[in-house]
């Protein structure tokens, strides 16, 4: 990898609603590491979205009120220009030719596109896991692009822990004799390390209360079993199979590690110097910090300390602390307990400036 620049890079995206004569009910939405700029369908593209029961008409984030925005980070491979895109210098991939990317790349690129729609300011900014963390940085490096920030499953900063997972995850792809240091085909991509890149994401996106519940110690069905005394005996092995099947050319690879490392490399305290100064300068008046107790990829504590963070300069935040089951992937399914909170959120009024309201309230 290298330092850079991109020559005319492309920032895919996509919208639903109507923008209002006052131009002030537009919301921006970063992703996850992996999700495309589909996040609902429309009528465009009637296939189901990454964030399908959140967005659109009566829902959430209600298309029927607001301008909505997705994009498809930079260096990701639905669209925006990545490590597979063509480099035209060399009119071959950039590979590991591609430059360093950081979060604040990823917040710029979509900066651009709202720009280029003739927006100055955003109604909110919202983003999850990744997207939380981009959505944070765009708020910090555009102070006056948007009124409101949403955080959901997200941290100002990766724990060690985290960087740990995902150092062993692009340690199996490049690990992968298929991966030749980068310079693959596309269809002959290191499959077996993504899959087992993806087997341990999985791992780390639920909890392990969960799994348990969910699959105990069953063991497959006697047709299913396979011939292999190391093979799959156990339900929840046959999940992680099936997921990283799922995945198998999906998603490439050098776009998987470089939208990884983006993610460790981000750090709030790099805006100022230290985390408190860095979450000053965030521009949002309001906040909202959303949380998973069973989160072991972002816990809660990075919440607390986001949310205790963004309380500076009278601005009015409000944080969540969900005891979902489903861990950092809860945003995706449990959607009984993050879809009223939302609502809420864009639709009612919030407390006093400088108050934290607390669900599930402890002591900061």
């Amino acid at each position: 990898m290298q330092h850079g620049s991109l020559k005319d890079p492309v920032v895919a995206y996509e919208t639903w609603g109507e923008l209002n004569f006052q131009k002030d009910n537009a919301i921006l939405i970063f992703t996850g590491l992996s999700p495309s700029a589909h996040a609902a369908s429309s009528d465009l593209d009637s296939s189901h979205g990454w964030w399908e029961p959140m967005v659109g008409p009566g829902r959430p984030i209600d298309t029927s009120k607001y301008f909505v925005i997705c994009v498809n980070s930079l260096g990701s491979c639905f669209g925006s220009t990545g490590p597979s895109s063509i480099d035209p210098a060399t009119d071959k991939p950039y590979g590991v030719n591609f430059p360093v990317l950081t979060l604040e790349d990823i917040a710029r690129g979509g900066h651009e596109v709202i720009s280029s729609l003739g927006l100055t300011q955003l109604h909110s900014v919202i983003g999850a896991s990744m997207g939380g963390m981009t959505a944070l940085a765009f708020s910090i490096l555009y102070p006056a692009a948007a009124k409101a920030l949403v955080s959901i499953s997200s941290s100002a900063r990766v724990s060690p822990y985290a960087i740990a997972l995902r150092s062993l995850q692009r340690e199996m792809i490049r690990s992968d004799p298929m991966w030749r240091e980068g310079d693959y085909s596309n269809d002959q991509q290191p499959v077996v390390g993504m899959q087992q890149a993806r087997k341990l994401g999985m791992i780390t996106y639920r909890s392990p209360e969960e799994f348990q519940k969910r699959f105990g110690r069953e063991f497959v069905s006697e047709e299913r079993q396979q011939n292999d005394i190391f093979g799959v005996d156990f339900e929840v092995e046959s999940y992680l199979e099936a997921h990283a099947a799922k995945f198998t050319g999906t998603f490439d690879a050098n776009c998987y590690l470089y939208l990884s490392r983006a993610m460790d490399l981000f750090d709030v305290a790099d805006h100022g110097g230290s985390l408190d100064q860095g979450l000053s300068r965030v521009g949002a008046d309001r906040a909202l910090v959303i949380g998973v107790e069973t989160d072991v990829l972002f816990p809660i504590d990075q919440q607390r300390e986001l949310a205790e963070g963004l309380k500076s300069n009278q601005r009015e935040v409000l944080f969540h602390s969900l005891p979902s089951l489903q861990g950092h992937d809860a945003f995706l399914v449990d959607m009984d307990r993050f879809r009223p909170i939302l609502c809420d959120f864009f639709n009612c009024t919030m407390n006093q400036p400088g108050q934290l309201k607390s669900v599930n309230p402890f002591p900061f």
